[in-house]
């Protein structure tokens, strides 16, 4: 794997694609399920990324100004761009920890105020964090290192850790599997990313998944791992990694498996869009010319 600083952000730069035009496929569809059993592009409405996209590309940012995320710059950047455009889709948690530091209080003390205290364990450490899996393909401890210095400024929970962790991780494997370092094993994809995941509800939820049949029907798999639907890692990440193990090089079956599940549809979209195209899965030139262009990075 080239570990040259241009490489590993070109893999970070595909992987934001993947997770953005995810984000806004995923997003097309709240509200309008009827629509996802016929397979049918959304026509009438624009293809709008959200927060997940948001993050992302601050993330991105980071890496590509400091091969590296500075949590004190990145929790500024992202209380920077939820102030610029508040109307993304932030959640209530969200909204909260971001408008607390845009006031100047210290991540720190912002981030540790959900869940009693304990910090968040919201599934927004992990939609945003595949981009870090890529950049650092050539080396997996690195990658679990910078993934959970991005969930930090936001998600103090361990759950908010371990999801983002979990995430990095596929995200490093599938960009392995496309250069032929690895197998193309869905076994062994998820043995690899449990075996990294800090012990948590999240990690739990990747042994669920690691036992699933790999004939298990999406509606089958989202009843045992969860959909999003509360919108916290330990629902949101199992689902999302066992779909990007058995879809490794398909972007467009995955996505539509990921929104036939329901729940939180933009962010698991993001999520294994952006894990997908790390492992260079190709994007559909009709989905990247309908979302919404991304700023420059």
């Amino acid at each position: 794997m080239d570990d040259a600083p241009a490489a590993c952000l070109s893999r970070a730069r595909r992987s934001l694609e993947g997770l953005s035009v995810g984000d806004a496929f995923g997003e097309t569809f709240v509200g309008r399920y009827s629509r996802i059993e016929r397979r049918a592009i959304v026509d009438d409405i624009a293809w709008r990324w959200t927060d997940d996209t948001a993050m992302a590309l601050s993330l991105v940012e980071e890496l590509a100004l400091r091969a590296d995320v500075d949590e004190d710059a990145l929790a500024a950047r992202f209380a920077r761009r939820y102030q610029e455009e508040p109307w993304r889709g932030y959640g209530g948690t969200a909204h909260g920890i971001l408008t607390a530091i845009a006031d100047g209080v210290p991540w720190q003390t912002a981030a540790k105020t959900p869940f009693g205290g304990q910090g968040s364990k919201g599934n927004g450490s992990a939609m945003r964090v595949a981009p870090v899996g890529a950049y650092f393909a050539h080396d997996l401890e690195r990658a679990i290192d910078v993934a959970r210095k991005s969930a930090r400024p936001t998600h103090l929970h361990r759950d908010g850790e371990a999801g983002a962790i979990a995430v990095a991780v596929a995200a490093v494997l599938a960009a392995r599997v496309a250069a032929g370092e690895q197998p193309r094993d869905p076994a062994a994809f998820l043995a690899t990313i449990y075996e990294h995941t800090p012990t948590s509800l999240t990690r739990d939820g990747i042994d669920l998944a690691m036992r699933l049949a790999p004939d298990t029907s999406i509606a089958g798999a989202s009843s045992r791992l969860g959909n999003g639907s509360r919108v916290v890692c330990d629902d949101t990440v199992p689902l999302c990694v066992w779909i990007a193990a058995h879809h490794l090089g398909d972007y467009e079956d995955a996505l539509w498996s990921t929104v036939a599940a329901l729940g939180d549809m933009d962010t698991t979209c993001a999520t294994v869009g952006g894990i997908l195209a790390a492992g260079g899965a190709v994007i559909p030139a009709e989905w990247l010319a309908r979302r919404e262009p991304l700023p420059s990075v």
